[in-house]
């Protein structure tokens, strides 16, 4: 019954679970799509909350490397396109905030919950998880792993 509440993240060696989301400007992602590219999928609470504010800052700070790196970065919530291009717009995030209505795609990566989990991935270009973790690790963190 609440087994959602203590599932642990999908671990690193797996693979990543595919899907498909509109991001904020309606445009869909699918992740297969993106197969040759590391990808960094951030769960985040709420669109203009303190610590979801500054993770996606973070990554925001973070962008030349990500970009030098060959890294695309989506932030991942149940929230609204409105709200999430409110939230984008605000802070100035150069990369796509996606809609996960019903948290579907967040239920396939163990990130689900009455609210979502903060979570975040590293998938490699072959598709398999090279990270994975809760909370808030660096971005830094995240980008040294080798995918």
């Amino acid at each position: 019954m609440f087994s959602w509440l203590f599932s642990s993240p999908l671990p690193a060696g797996t693979p990543a679970p595919d899907f498909s989301l509109p991001d904020d400007s309606g445009s869909i992602v699918t992740l297969s799509a993106l197969r040759g590219k590391r990808v960094v999928l951030v769960f985040y609470p709420g669109d203009d909350t303190p610590g979801c504010t500054k993770q996606l800052c973070q990554f925001r700070d973070d962008w030349s490397q990500a970009r030098a790196a060959g890294v695309e970065v989506f932030g991942v919530n149940p929230g609204s396109a409105r709200s999430h291009v409110k939230f984008r717009q605000k802070y100035h995030f150069p990369f796509p905030l996606l809609v996960d209505s019903g948290q579907k795609v967040a239920e396939l990566y163990h990130a689900n919950g009455l609210i979502v989990k903060r979570t975040v991935y590293l998938i490699g270009p072959d598709g398999i998880i090279r990270f994975a973790q809760r909370g808030m690790p660096s971005p830094a963190e995240v980008l040294a792993v080798k995918a």
